[in-house]
């Protein structure tokens, strides 16, 4: 069994230069702005690919119809996480619209 000593504690004496040294060491934060956009391409993406999959159903090229159904609920699935994140950051502005006041 390990020393008591080996073990470190999770947070420091408090200091607030300590919690910078913290943040600089976790790396760079992704900004919400990156984490939409990705969001964006991805329903771009899965559309495309539902599209491409009707095409080939339609013009008898899709061996397997079942795969139509999976990127079709890809493209819905992604669609839904892009209006939940919407959703979220217009509630976290009204949010701070209302603390503002």
């Amino acid at each position: 069994m390990p020393a008591m000593e080996t073990i470190q504690p999770l947070w420091g004496s408090g200091s607030v230069e300590e919690g910078r040294d913290i943040q600089r060491q976790a790396g760079p934060a992704i900004p919400f702005a990156d984490i939409f956009q990705s969001a964006v391409e991805n329903v771009k993406e899965t559309d495309a690919q539902k599209n491409q999959a009707q095409y080939l159903l339609a013009t008898g090229q899709l061996d397997n119809p079942a795969e139509l159904m999976i990127a079709s609920t890809e493209a819905a699935v992604s669609v839904e996480l892009l209006v939940q994140l919407r959703n979220k950051a217009l509630d976290a502005y009204s949010e701070l619209m209302r603390i503002s006041m």
